[in-house]
């Protein structure tokens, strides 16, 4: 699996893109959601827990946490974003 980063997140992790192994805690379970794989990246990339705000996008579509997820979707991590 796949993940795009953007903004803090590419600084937090130090790369625009992370791949998740499926023999990695995360992986190799079965019925993986949204909310699983937030907390998973919580406790990898500590950091990430001090965003106000993070949403995730599945397959170009923003997902709420109790969306399922399987290897083959594309992911991004989508920080919070400030304007003026």
């Amino acid at each position: 699996m796949t993940i795009l980063l953007f903004g803090i997140t590419k600084d937090i992790v130090g790369s625009s893109s992370l791949s998740m192994p499926s023999s990695s805690e995360f992986g190799a379970k079965k019925n993986k959601t949204v909310g699983e794989l937030k907390e998973y990246l919580g406790r990898t990339y500590p950091a990430l827990c001090n965003l106000s705000s993070l949403a995730v996008a599945v397959n170009n579509s923003y997902a709420e946490d109790d969306k399922i997820i399987d290897n083959f979707d594309q992911i991004a991590l989508i920080p919070p974003v400030s304007g003026g």
